[in-house]
């Protein structure tokens, strides 16, 4: 690692494909699916390259390496955590089929009669900017000009709104 530092690149490729077969043992050994592993351990190289300049050539070699190494795992090991936290599997996946008359979206989910009664009784102000900004689209900003009003009362208006009409629509 030393020589690599120095800019030694013949060193640095020797060094790197000396680890790889290590790394690989390290991640098996602590990681549950296997598919996961070479992803790991590139992180783990990539990591390596980002800091090699912070390698103290006084100190031991493999305790440091062990330590970015480690801190990767743990990373992945979070990825996995929060992305499998919003997943669910299912037992088969649904059909869709050819026909557009078979695939239908369904336009009243909530019921757009019971939507618009409910934007009809919230108060001029509220209902005014839930339209601009949640049906019409409209910026904070673009909502202000159109109104006249700040942008902190406009936030202020679309929560209450939307607060409003969900305990309409409950």
């Amino acid at each position: 690692m030393e020589a690599a530092q120095k800019g030694d690149s013949v060193a640095y490729e020797q060094l790197l494909s000396e680890l790889l077969p290590m790394l690989r043992r390290l991640v098996r050994s602590r990681w549950r699916n296997a598919n996961d592993v070479e992803d790991i351990v590139q992180d783990i190289l990539l990591s390596l390259h980002g800091v090699r300049q912070t390698y103290d050539p006084r100190r031991p070699f493999m305790p440091w390496l062990m330590t970015i190494a480690l801190r990767r795992i743990t990373d992945a090991a979070r990825r996995v955590s929060a992305r499998s936290k919003y997943e669910t599997t299912v037992e088969f996946m649904p059909e869709t089929f050819e026909g557009r008359e078979t695939n239908t979206v369904v336009d009243d989910y909530i019921g757009q009669d019971a939507i618009r009664h409910s934007l009809s009784l919230l108060p001029e102000g509220q209902r005014q900017a839930f339209e601009l900004m949640k049906v019409q689209g409209h910026s904070l900003e673009e909502a202000s000009v159109l109104t006249g009003k700040t942008v902190t009362s406009l936030k202020v208006s679309v929560h209450r709104a939307m607060k409003a009409m969900r305990r309409t629509l409950k």
